[in-house]
């Protein structure tokens, strides 16, 4: 399932998620004056240098940096704008809902809490985490507590054949969700080749994070019958 757009109007231009799109697209022309191209990404000792490796935060304790670093840099072209695709159409509605200050600090913590789980479970990786998967993880955790019944209108594929339709966001990302945590298991089975070098647990604690802490930082939210969120004033 693609995602193209939901239902959900805004009340002001989302300045903070336009913005992030914005670094990330310029992060990733600018990785590739070190090395790379434009449709194979950012080179190895680019992903290296700018990534976040576990094994590096768990035994030295140095480049504490790239926990910053990792979150803008992306492995290709289809890595970086499927990423964005999602930002562009959750990531307005959850800003709106926050405030901008509000928003940007949720989007850093919760890529910060992502990584953090990644690095738990596997620690002594020395594979370089890289790609705002888990920041935006978090902002589908929130999008999913504050517009349960949004409509995501999506693009679906059956065998050959594909098809658009209307999807409530509950059921779209909860198959994400639960897609995710079937991946991030069958890597613990099978470390050599079912997690596809994806990080399946920055997923996950990107999203739990924005499950938590929807309510903390969410002050309002836009306008649509039947979205409310207990707790948080219209």
């Amino acid at each position: 399932m693609i995602p193209l757009t939901d239902d959900i109007p805004t009340d002001r231009l989302p300045i903070v998620t336009l913005a992030l799109i914005a670094a990330n697209l310029v992060v990733y022309v600018i990785s590739l004056r070190h090395g790379g191209s434009l449709l194979g990404g950012p080179s190895n000792a680019v992903a290296d240098h700018y990534g976040a490796i576990p094994y590096q935060f768990t035994h030295s304790g140095s480049r504490w940096a790239t926990a910053i670093s990792s979150m803008f840099l992306h492995a290709s072209p289809l890595h970086l704008l499927g990423n964005m695709l999602f930002l562009f159409i959750f990531g307005n509605n959850v800003e709106d809902a926050m405030g901008r200050l509000r928003f940007l600090a949720f989007y850093i913590l919760g890529g910060l809490a992502a990584l953090a789980l990644q690095i738990a479970v596997d620690p002594n990786s020395l594979a370089p985490t890289i790609g705002a998967s888990g920041a935006i993880a978090a902002v589908l955790g929130g999008y999913i507590l504050l517009y349960p019944r949004a409509k995501i209108l999506s693009l679906v594929f059956i065998i050959l054949f594909f098809t658009v339709v209307e999807i409530p966001a509950i059921l779209m990302l909860g198959i994400w969700f639960a897609e995710q945590a079937v991946l991030a298991g069958a890597g613990l089975a099978d470390p050599a080749g079912a997690g596809g070098g994806v990080a399946y647990f920055a997923h996950l604690g990107g999203f739990v994070f924005g499950l938590l802490l929807i309510k903390v930082f969410a002050t309002t939210r836009s306008r649509g019958p039947g979205h409310r969120l207990p707790g948080i004033p219209v």
